[in-house]
This record gives structure tokens, C-alpha cells and sequence, in this order.
């Protein structure tokens, strides 16, 4: 699948502000602050300044909702994990997630996104429970593969997925946004849902 028009539609802080009168399905990216999440999006749309990247981590504060091929929406959340964010604005990004993920019908497929040169971190772990606690299919996106040696994926590979505890039934996609490895297998999956 080919996402030929892709445009931003609102920041949201809860989902009385995502606007999906058609009951378009959705599909929410998560991950820790700074793993790629917004260069992640860009090379998935084929635009480079779609989603705002940033040097310093902790810039997505809100629901960021993007309309693709007027057909689905992506929803781009706050990353975690963020030592310089204060404790009351993490327990108010906490709170946003959950309300999207348990509230949220519209939601149909979640990607949790992962540094493929490390091992997932203890929040990288409790996103991924919390996930899977709702019953959400999951696709682990391994990110920033043109950084990894290629003597290491397959033990980084097998990191991840027996950190994560990854299910069966769970995808795992190593990607670049830098080189748009693994970026087609991504479109896909939503393709197939779609």
C-alpha cells in the first residue's frame, strides 16, 4: 500500500478531541522518548517534516492525530521515559494513553517502537504488558537498524523479542528511517488490517 496523501489534523490531550465522525480505524504509534517515533512517521508517509522531530527528547506533549489517504488515521502519543519530565506531567501523559487505548474503539492496531542497538528498557517492558493487557495486537518496531553492525541483529533481534517476551501472535519489524528498511512491511501490516 502506497500512502500517497498524508496530512496533520490536530494535537489532542484526550480523546474528546480526536475527530473521527466516520469511525475511521486507527493505528497508535508508541515509544520512548527519542527512539524515532516522528522520523519513523515521516519516512512512512514519504514526508519529511510531517511529524515534528526534535533533538531534545519529550517534544510530543499531546495526541498528534494524522488522516492518511482519507481512509485511516495515525496517532502519534507522547514518548516515555523521560527523566527531565516532571512527575505530574508523566502521570498526565500516563493518563491520556490510557483513555485512548482502553476508550478508544476506533483503535485497531498498536506499533510500540524500540531501539534496535538496545535492550528494552524496563518502560519499553510495562508499555508492552500494558498493551497486550488490553488485548491490543502489537508490532514491535526495532528502530534505528542503519546504526546496528550487521554481526549484531540477529543477537539484538532475539534481545528484544526475549525482553519484550514478544507473543506469537505479536509482530517484529527491524526499520531505518534513514535507509526505509523494513518501512514497506509496516505499510503492509496496516494495508492488511485496512
Amino acid at each position: 500500500m502506497e500512502i500517497t496523501k498524508a496530512v496533520f489534523v490536530t494535537s489532542a490531550v484526550s480523546n474528546d478531541g480526536i475527530p473521527n465522525e466516520d469511525h475511521l480505524p486507527e493505528f497508535m504509534f508508541c515509544g520512548r522518548s527519542n527512539v524515532g517515533k516522528s522520523s519513523f512517521i515521516n519516512a512512512l508517509v514519504r514526508q519529511k517534516n510531517l511529524a515534528r522531530t526534535s533533538q531534545n527528547p519529550g517534544k510530543t506533549q499531546t495526541l498528534n492525530i494524522f488522516l492518511c489517504n482519507d481512509s485511516f488515521y495515525l496517532v502519534d502519543v507522547p514518548g516515555y521515559g523521560y527523566a527531565r519530565v516532571s512527575k505530574s506531567i508523566k502521570e498526565k501523559f500516563g493518563k491520556m494513553i490510557e483513555e485512548y487505548v482502553t476508550k478508544r474503539e476506533e483503535l485497531k492496531m498498536t506499533f510500540l517502537l524500540v531501539d534496535f542497538r538496545h535492550k528494552p528498557t524496563e518502560d519499553d517492558i510495562l508499555m508492552y504488558n500494558f498493551l497486550k493487557y488490553y488485548n491490543l495486537p502489537v508490532t514491535v518496531i526495532a528502530t534505528k537498524s542503519d546504526k546496528v553492525k550487521n554481526m549484531d541483529r540477529k543477537k539484538n533481534k532475539e534481545k528484544i523479542k526475549e525482553t519484550l517476551n514478544l507473543s506469537a501472535e505479536d509482530s517484529f519489524i527491524v526499520t531505518s528511517s534513514e535507509n526505509n528498511e523494513g518501512i514497506n512491511l509496516v505499510r503492509e501490516k496496516i494495508s492488511n488490517y485496512l
